[in-house]
């Protein structure tokens, strides 16, 4: 069990200094509106598995996907000056639809309020 907290503790540090590269140091614009949801980093430190967001169509998630993919290399050397690891974890990036999702039920909330109230819809 221990392994599995210090591999949390690990993926919390890699996905903090993951976003910290992203925002200020790639210069990609096909990544810019990413959010970073989430890590899943293996027991053995070798295999971490970073999830993106990103609101937009499918085309633009090919797009991050692709920019995050190219960035890669660049990514996992920036991550290993940032983490103090022996070897740092091959990255694997993963589209997570959380956030679009959250957006499109947010919206559809909203069409229903406005509905109830008698509220023209398109005021938005």
């Amino acid at each position: 069990m221990l392994a599995g907290k210090r591999a949390t503790r690990v993926g919390d540090e890699i996905l903090k200094c993951a976003a910290g590269i992203l925002m200020q140091k790639v210069n990609d614009p096909r990544v810019n509106g990413i959010t970073l949801t989430g890590v899943h980093i293996s027991n053995d430190l070798k295999n971490a598995s970073i999830y993106f967001s990103l609101i937009g169509s499918e085309e633009d998630v090919r797009r991050a996907l692709a920019g995050l993919d190219s960035a890669r290399g660049f990514i996992k050397r920036e991550i290993g000056l940032c983490v103090n690891l022996r070897n740092v974890p091959d990255l694997v990036f993963k589209y997570d639809p959380t956030l679009e999702t959250g957006n499109r039920l947010e919206k559809l909330f909203q069409k229903i309020r406005t509905e109830d109230s008698g509220e023209d819809v398109d005021q938005q």
